[in-house]
């Protein structure tokens, strides 16, 4: 079948293009399928839509291959047969194909249909808004300068005659229509600041400067001195050099900016910690700069950190604790006299008396870490050891009777004590029980013969800071000229590590044991803190696919200490003198 095929088209203006094509082809398929011989792309069409061939009659066969149909000279229809010479329109969604001949040669012409063109469609558009208002163009640039009127114009106006007032939470602000400048929602900690713009942008078209922030977080200390920070950070160089001159030539602060770490408008709810990036782009290579400097170079938990440094009493005679690494396997002296072993040993004898005071008295079997280490209310550490509360059960100070009454020696105040025995150097003790003879430490000579017979207060003070008298079992002896009982003081560290924090709630799933191995520990002075290995047993770095934990620098460390606090822990180095650090 030897066809033309022609196509008509329409520009912008209304101009046809036509363009033809000389086809041979034993049928003619029409459908969406660009494989199709007339390939119309409308979505009203299937993808095989007609099927077009000659009969032996010389008539052409029309048959609908899909199951939507056609229309021939504007009825529906399935399957039709026309006369090339009589010809005949096909009507293919919006696509009409008129069928004819020219100098005996078959033609089809495809053209998309129009709207209605005529002389009703004329005679509506008198009734249509569009005759009454301006044209498209003038529409156009009065929306636009409504939009510069309402969301910019009156805001900066708005903004510069407002009064100027110290930011407040949960204040409507002065400014108008400024919310439509919002790009996204305050974090929860800033959410009460969602309708009061200008409490951090407090100049128009001007980056949040620091000031605005310490209007608020005042009490926030600095990371270190600024030129210490200035020094301490890698230079910009390239691409990153000329963003910051850039930056600062529309007002942006920094490097070093609250803003370089705090970014808002990211959406409600927890605003998220300082990327670990941001440490590291200076402490990775910190001593290159800072020659000086005390800290080793840190970039990833795993990959690079140093080992930990904590804050111990390196001597009995040390007044200020000092920093040493762990690596090094310091001591801490902390006063006491205090095997941590002894204490826990299942089978020994502290277990015993544990047993026979009871579960009334809070024992009743071995003694645990939980025995004495009573955690704060908010879980994160621990509370002082009091020997009122946790060590008096077994470590009784009573030294006298009198009727049902027993007089305990008032610890923790030394000249009370002493002022206790010389009174009872004046009436004589009564032996607690009668003459009965005793064996071993309970017999004349023994350290438990005093709870048995009766005793000279002056014995008792001369022998009370021996490592088996009544103060010496615990305490280590004092400055001697202080006076016959001198204790030395004790120190409790609630903070060994100065610049790294830790949370022991965060780990209560865990034994005391798995951190601590005090079961072991035959000396008062054994550190028993975790070295970095142990902790990078579960933790690893931000980016660390294998570690429990992945962990950030911002998960352990603080940026920002608080203002004036001492660099020594909290309790660290603070002695009493009668032995006992008070909370």
């Amino acid at each position: 079948m030897e066809l033309t095929l022609r196509s008509i088209a329409f520009t912008a203006a209304g101009r046809e293009i036509v363009r033809t094509r000389e086809l041979s082809t034993d049928a003619v398929t029409v459908g969406r399928n660009s494989a199709n011989t007339i390939h119309l792309p409308d979505l009203a069409v299937e993808q095989e839509h007609l099927r077009i061939t000659a009969t032996s009659s010389g008539a052409l066969a029309v048959e609908a291959v899909g199951t939507l149909g056609f229309t021939l000279d504007g009825r529906q229809v399935d399957a039709a047969s026309i006369d090339p010479a009589r010809g005949g329109e096909l009507g293919v969604g919006s696509y009409l194909l008129q069928i004819g001949q020219e100098g005996g040669r078959l033609v089809i012409t495809v053209r998309q249909q129009v709207d209605d063109e005529g002389e009703g469609k004329e005679r509506l558009r008198g009734f249509a808004l569009a005759s009454v208002l301006p044209g498209k163009r003038v529409l156009s640039w009065a929306g636009l300068v409504a939009v510069l009127v309402a969301f910019l114009a009156i805001p900066i106006h708005s903004h510069l005659t407002r009064d100027r007032v110290e930011p407040q939470v949960n204040v409507p602000g002065a400014v108008r229509m400024d919310a439509a400048w919002t790009t996204g929602a305050l974090s929860s900690v800033h959410h009460g600041l969602t309708n009061n713009c200008e409490s951090c942008h407090v100049e128009p078209f001007q980056a949040v400067q620091d000031a605005a922030c310490l209007t608020c977080h005042e009490g926030l200390g600095d990371h270190a001195a600024a030129d210490r920070m200035a020094q301490g950070r890698p230079p910009f160089s390239g691409s990153d050099a000329f963003l910051w001159r850039v930056a600062h030539a529309f007002g942006k602060p920094g490097p070093g900016a609250c803003t370089d770490c705090h970014t808002e408008h990211e959406g409600a709810g927890r605003m998220e910690p300082t990327p670990q990036a941001f440490c590291a782009d200076c402490h990775t290579t910190l001593d290159t700069r800072l020659t000086d400097t005390r800290l080793g170079n840190a970039r990833d938990f795993t990959a690079l950190h140093p080992e930990y440094k904590v804050a111990v009493l390196p001597a009995p005679d040390a007044l200020r604790p000092v920093r040493v690494s762990l690596a090094s396997n310091p001591t801490d002296h902390n006063g006491l006299r205090f095997p941590h072993d002894v204490h826990l040993d299942p089978t020994g004898g502290v277990t015993q008396m544990a047993r026979r005071l009871g579960r009334d008295a809070g024992y009743g079997e071995a003694l645990q870490c939980a025995s004495c280490h009573t955690p704060t209310a908010d879980g994160v550490r621990f509370l002082p050891v009091k020997m009122e509360e946790n060590c008096e059960a077994c470590h009784s100070l009573v030294y006298d009777r009198v009727g049902t009454t027993f007089r305990s020696l008032r610890h923790g105040n030394i000249a009370q004590t002493q002022a206790d025995l010389l009174a009872a150097d004046r009436s004589p003790r009564r032996p607690v029980t009668t003459g009965r003879r005793r064996p071993g430490e309970f017999a004349e000579g023994g350290i438990y013969y005093n709870n048995f017979s009766r005793v000279m207060p002056s014995i008792l003070r001369a022998n009370v800071m021996s490592q088996d008298g009544l103060c010496g079992e615990c305490h280590l002896p004092g400055n001697g000229a202080a006076g016959t009982i001198s204790v030395m003081p004790v120190t409790q560290r609630n903070r060994y590590m100065l610049h790294g924090w830790f949370d022991h709630r965060a780990h209560r799933q865990e034994d005391c044991a798995t951190c601590h191995a005090a079961d072991t520990s035959a000396q008062a002075t054994d550190l028993l803190l975790p070295d970095l290995a142990s902790c990078q047993e579960c933790h690893g770095g931000e980016q660390s696919r294998v570690a429990e934990v992945p962990s950030s620098c911002a998960m352990c460390h603080s940026y920002h200490p608080p203002a004036n606090a001492s660099t020594a822990p909290h309790g660290a180095g603070r002695r009493i003198a009668a032995g006992i650090l008070r909370p």
